[in-house]
């Protein structure tokens, strides 16, 4: 999919004057503390990775909703595309960031501590797509066709060549074809056998123009970590409790949603600008809510599906062997 200054407190202050000096110089991606009168409030931000979308509907319930106030945070979203989203956490842009467990292997690979916390997407959103009449009937006859994809990179690269991996291919026994952001006209105009696209977008966009198609998401073949809170490993030491609280609250949002999606779309309203249509929103929506929910706990990380990711990608030379893949992640805060 698509993907850091160290957090810290600052201290109680004696004289109102100083207090109100250093926390208007507060870094703003940092976690800061703030008195007023007996209440302690957590100041914390996320980047999201992406612009405002339905997709981040958990935390803005949350935020709507009230959950993470009542848990003593005062969080802050930050959008926008950012190439080593990670990174820029790890050095002080944000207390957490939204990222793809293949993300944060390849940032530990890199020597940057960081940790998933809780695994929103609890299957990976990507799936290949072909028309209802293709001789491709699983992803073992992709060879020698041709299939579109936005390009080498993101998650749709990563989705294609698991599942290439999965069926003892290469990309050399397919034909690749980086498309842009087209799979659904490039699909519709019969310029590529096959596209790599996420399940809950271009299928439903296919259907809308009574297009039937085959899909076959990735998770079914070879288990990849999808998007995930990802923390510095200093804060999980410094601030645990925070993280605590804010792991709860937005998976107190993200049932939330799951319950009530129809509501969940007007307390997100006011974060996404130009949400209009709301029925395809909907439709979005509840094709994601399968992805979130998964076959498990909400947030859970799952340990056979860390290992086997590792291994695939190893097996890809995305990343060097991990010794301990379990350093990566872990679920004591969701509970």
């Amino acid at each position: 999919m698509f993907r850091r200054p160290r957090s810290f407190s600052l201290l109680v202050f004696g004289l109102w004057l100083l207090s109100i000096s250093l926390l208007a110089s507060g870094c703003g991606g940092s976690t800061t503390t703030t008195t007023a009168s007996s209440n302690r409030v957590q100041q914390v931000s996320i980047g999201l990775g992406y612009i405002p979308d339905i997709q981040f509907a958990p935390f803005y319930v949350a935020q709507s909703k009230g959950y993470y106030s009542e848990s003593g945070l005062n969080v802050t979203f930050h959008h926008g595309i950012v190439p080593d989203l990670i990174g820029s956490m790890v050095a002080g842009k944000n207390t957490f960031v939204m990222a793809g467990g293949d993300e944060l292997l390849t940032a530990r690979n890199e020597h940057i501590q960081a940790k998933n916390v809780a695994t929103i997407f609890q299957k990976y959103p990507i799936s290949l797509i072909v028309p209802a009449d293709s001789p491709i009937k699983s992803p073992a006859d992709l060879k020698g066709h041709s299939v579109g994809i936005p390009g080498p990179y993101g998650s749709s690269y990563t989705a294609l060549q698991a599942f290439l991996y999965k069926e003892h291919l290469s990309l050399s026994d397919i034909k690749l074809q980086p498309i842009g952001f087209t799979q659904v006209a490039a699909l519709l105009a019969h310029r590529v056998d096959a596209i790599i696209g996420f399940s809950n977008n271009e299928p439903l966009q296919l259907a809308r123009r009574n297009v039937q198609v085959r899909t076959f998401a990735v998770s079914d073949y070879q288990p990849l970590i999808s998007e995930g809170i990802i923390v510095p490993e200093t804060t999980l030491q410094e601030q645990p409790q925070v993280v605590h609280e804010f792991v709860q609250a937005t998976l107190k949002g993200l049932q939330y949603v799951i319950d009530h999606p129809e509501d969940a779309i007007t307390l997100s309203k006011p974060y996404v600008p130009g949400m209009t249509n709301t029925q395809q929103t909907l439709e979005i929506l509840k094709a994601t809510i399968p992805i979130w929910q998964g076959n498990g706990t909400l947030g859970t990380n799952d340990e056979a599906a860390w290992q086997a990711m590792e291994q695939f990608m190893v097996a890809q030379k995305m990343i060097r062997p991990i010794q301990k893949v379990s350093d990566a992640y872990t679920n004591q805060y969701i509970k």
